[in-house]
C-alpha cells in the first residue's frame, strides 16, 4: 500500500472540507475544516522532498488556476490534477507537470458513463495518463458514483462489473467515500474491501481516516492493493495524525 498525498484548493487556498458540503451555487453550505497559510507549491515541495509520488491536486471550484499551476510546476511528474478536466484543457495540465489528469463529471451524461466523451478525452491524454474518479455515496446498501461536486447520484454502481468495464479506459481509479469524507469518523470499510477484491487497476481511497492505525486497517481490508489519501486527519491540515508518523509507517511497511 502506498500513501498518496493531497492538495485540495478552494479560492486559491489549500483547504480541507467536508466533501459532501460543496455545492455550485451555495457557498454558505461549505464546511471548511482547515485553511492553510502555506501555499500549494509549498505542500508540493514537501511531498517531493519525501518522495511521495502519485498524489493529487484537486480544484474545488473557481479561482484556483494559479495555485494549481504553481503546485504542478513545483513537483513535475509527481502529482495528478483533477477539477473540471475536459478535452479542451487536459493537455494544458499535463504540459504544466501533472503526471495524470483526473476526470469524473465530464464523462457522465444522464447518469451513465458516456463512452463517446471518454473517447474524446482519451484522444488527448491516452489511457496511461488518465485517472477516473469514481467517488461514491451509499444508497440502498450499494455504492453509486456521484458527480457535480458529489451532489448527483448516477446509475453507475461501484462493483466488479463497473470496475472491469472502465479499467480499459484509464490507468487508475480514485475513490472518495463521500459520506465520510472530511468527517474523521472512520473509513468506509465495506467500500475498501470491495475495491481490494475487485479493482483490476491501482486504486486510491480517501475518506474518514481518524487515526494512524487506519493505515493498517486499509492495508488489511484492501488486501494491500488499495492506496490511501489522508486529508483532514493529518496534522499538516490541522488534524491529529502526524505526517512524520505516516512517513515512519511507510518506512516500516514498505522497506
Amino acid at each position: 500500500m502506498k500513501f498518496r498525498p493531497c492538495i485540495d484548493l478552494h479560492q486559491g487556498k489549500v483547504v480541507q472540507i467536508v466533501g459532501g458540503s460543496l455545492q455550485e451555487n451555495d457557498q454558505s453550505s461549505l464546511q471548511i475544516n482547515f485553511s492553510s497559510e502555506r501555499s500549494a507549491a509549498e505542500y508540493a515541495e514537501l511531498y517531493q522532498k519525501d518522495d511521495l509520488t502519485g498524489g493529487h491536486v484537486v480544484s474545488l471550484g473557481a479561482g484556483n488556476q494559479m495555485a494549481t499551476l504553481d503546485a504542478l510546476r513545483a513537483f513535475p511528474g509527481g502529482l495528478q490534477y483533477g477539477g473540471g478536466v475536459n478535452p479542451d484543457n487536459a493537455a494544458d495540465y499535463l504540459d504544466a507537470g501533472a503526471s495524470h489528469v483526473i476526470v469524473t463529471s465530464y464523462v457522465f451524461d444522464s447518469g451513465k458513463i458516456d463512452l463517446d466523451k471518454m473517447g474524446q478525452l482519451l484522444d488527448i491524454t491516452g489511457k496511461d495518463r488518465l485517472v477516473l474518479d469514481l467517488s461514491c455515496r451509499q444508497r440502498d446498501g450499494d455504492y453509486y458514483v456521484v458527480t457535480d461536486r458529489w451532489q448527483t447520484f448516477t446509475d453507475e454502481k461501484v462493483g466488479p462489473d463497473l470496475l472491469e468495464k472502465l479499467s480499459v479506459y484509464c490507468s487508475e481509479f480514485l475513490v472518495h467515500g463521500v459520506d465520510v469524507e472530511g468527517k474523521q469518523q472512520g473509513i468506509e470499510e465495506d467500500l475498501i474491501s470491495l475495491l481490494g477484491a475487485y479493482s483490476p487497476l491501482s486504486v486510491t481511497y480517501a475518506g474518514g481516516v481518524k487515526k494512524l492505525s487506519d493505515l493498517d486497517l486499509v492495508q488489511s481490508l484492501g488486501q494491500d492493493r488499495v492506496d490511501l489519501t489522508i486529508g483532514s486527519a493529518l496534522d499538516i491540515f490541522g488534524g491529529k495524525v502526524a505526517y512524520t508518523d505516516v512517513l515512519k509507517w511507510l518506512e516500516n511497511n514498505q522497506g
